[in-house]
């Protein structure tokens, strides 16, 4: 998976029985993952786009409601071309999942649900900074945001 080269969503499933439910996404491996954190969106007009790692990798989980997920193939980091295609995914926390975005790709999110909140997992470490390696772009790139619900 680490060496992928796109995009790949890794399915989970959800077992219930008298005791309650488990989710689970059994085909994702932690190897490299040293840290994570939480995105909250308590609403869905909240737009956080565009970021992207050249070096580095990110996976994404949605624990709590529903994330739009774009990802976009970074063709120049300094100035990339306005006509990139994004790949695009919806994550539901009913439905367990995690997103793997390879290393060269921007990502932007949006919650579709209020209250949504989303794991990312990166495989560096915070003091272990990778230089150069955060990119940021405008917005209003690649996804027209208003137009997601």
């Amino acid at each position: 998976m680490w060496e992928n080269s796109n995009p790949k969503l890794i399915k989970g499933g959800i077992h219930q029985d008298h005791r309650g439910s488990i989710s689970f996404v059994n085909d994702f491996s932690l190897g490299r993952i040293k840290r994570f954190y939480t995105l909250s969106h308590p609403n869905t007009s909240i737009v956080r786009a565009w970021q992207g790692h050249k070096k580095q990798t990110r996976c994404f989980h949605v624990t709590k409601g529903v994330f739009f997920v774009a990802c976009v193939k970074i063709d120049d980091w300094e100035n990339p071309s306005k006509s990139l295609q994004a790949e695009t995914f919806i994550l539901d926390s009913k439905e367990p999942s995690v997103l793997f975005v390879p290393k060269g790709y921007a990502n932007g999110i949006k919650a579709l649900q209020n209250d949504s909140i989303l794991l990312s997992f990166s495989e560096t470490a915070f003091d272990d900074k990778i230089e150069d390696d955060e990119f940021r772009y405008d917005s209003n790139l690649w996804v027209d945001w208003k137009s997601i619900n």
